[in-house]
């Protein structure tokens, strides 16, 4: 809490490590996988960009990373890619580092917490691993599931997070709905899917209707260097950094939206992180225009994609960069119903610890704004903690 005001972090991220998460994992990794150690990569740089020092932990990596963080870097007005440039790990954007074990240890975290006058916080767990065979890729998930279950259980109402599921194993996913949606961790779902595989696609509809039987929330975080982005970026860290995440999440919102799944599934909430909040307006009265001017959207739909946008079942969490003035415009354009505070802790974009001092230090925003900008929107989107 902070003057007074009570603080849900709807954007924050853990990672177990691979010496954290190996005692999760079932037999049947090592038995598919016997040389599973082989595929373990050091951390050299931490979430916020520390640099680590040996005895390195590790972390599982069963493909090579695609687009600009990979790719040879080209600096904005050059002809080619400079030999030999290296990519740097990005600025640290706050004033002091994260304390070391915050995404090892709860209680570190909690600390953390109660430093920037954080109450609960929703933690974005790492991605599923795109390992060729999805019974393994769905077998490091259940293990990050049991993980979370262990990791929260010491601050049930401060520490949430997101059941992680895959597009590639349908049916198993729904399993894993179903098995934590109970528990005091799991407020939301988050869909991980095969490159060139649509969100809308009738395929996905039981992981839908898992997550609104479970009174959970679809919630979307964009990758940093995921697709479609890392595709055509002309091998810039700056233009894949800068479109990346809200182009990511337009796509993901129109195709959402357009393929009827909010009407379909009358009580699913749906909650957007870290992909920016500006480009809302824009982007709802532009796929407003195009549906009727374009087409090709889902047949007989009743709403148009404003509609949802606006009807109190659709959320998006703030970035700090953009301020007290795109807030404004936002509330003002869409409802003061809609955002919801984000720090990024423990990641470089977050500037701890100032996170939340810096949002109420928004004196353009109203007494009943600023209530649920901080609290009320997050516990509609994810339920009271």
């Amino acid at each position: 809490m902070r003057a007074g005001l009570r603080v849900f972090d709807a954007d924050t991220h853990i990672s177990p490590c691979a010496e954290l998460l190996e005692p999760y994992l079932e037999p049947l990794v090592r038995q598919r996988i016997p040389d599973l150690d082989r595929y373990k990569a050091p951390i050299k740089i931490g979430l916020a960009g520390e640099v680590r020092q040996e005895p390195y932990r590790h972390t599982y990596r069963f493909a090579e990373s695609k687009g600009w963080n990979s790719d040879a870097i080209r600096i904005l007005g050059e002809a080619a890619p400079r030999a030999g440039l290296q990519r740097r790990f990005q600025k640290f954007q706050g004033t002091r580092f994260p304390t070391e074990g915050g995404v090892d240890d709860p209680h570190i975290r909690v600390a953390d917490m109660d430093a920037e006058g954080v109450d609960v916080q929703v933690m974005v767990p790492a991605a599923a691993n795109a390992h060729p065979d999805p019974d393994i890729e769905m077998a490091f998930l259940r293990a990050q599931h049991r993980f979370l279950e262990d990791f929260c259980a010491p601050y049930p109402h401060r520490l949430k997070s997101l059941i992680v599921v895959s597009g590639r194993a349908i049916a198993e996913s729904v399993e894993e709905i179903q098995r934590w949606a109970t528990s005091s961790w799991a407020v939301g779902v988050q869909v991980y899917l095969p490159l060139d595989f649509p969100i809308d696609h009738p395929d996905m509809d039981p992981i839908w209707r898992a997550t609104q039987d479970a009174g959970l929330c679809v919630t979307h975080h964009s990758h940093s260097s995921g697709y479609p982005g890392y595709r055509d970026l002309w091998s810039n860290p700056f233009l894949g950094r800068s479109a990346s995440h809200p182009w990511e999440a337009m796509r993901m919102l129109a195709a959402f939206l357009g393929g009827g799944i909010m009407e379909r599934f009358p009580d699913l909430r749906l909650a957007v992180l870290e992909s920016g909040f500006g480009w809302l307006p824009f982007w709802a009265r532009r796929i407003d225009d195009q549906m009727d001017y374009m087409g090709y959207v889902a047949e007989g739909l009743q709403h148009k994609p404003s509609d949802c946008i606006l009807g109190g079942r659709f959320f998006t969490s703030i970035v700090l960069h953009e301020g007290a003035d795109m807030v404004a415009m936002v509330n003002h354009m869409l409802g003061d119903h809609i955002l919801m505070f984000g720090s990024d802790y423990p990641h470089s974009e977050s500037r701890f610890p100032e996170s939340v001092d810096k949002v109420l230090g928004w004196d353009n925003l109203g007494q009943a704004e600023m209530h649920k900008l901080m609290w009320d929107n997050a516990v509609r989107a994810f339920g009271e903690p």
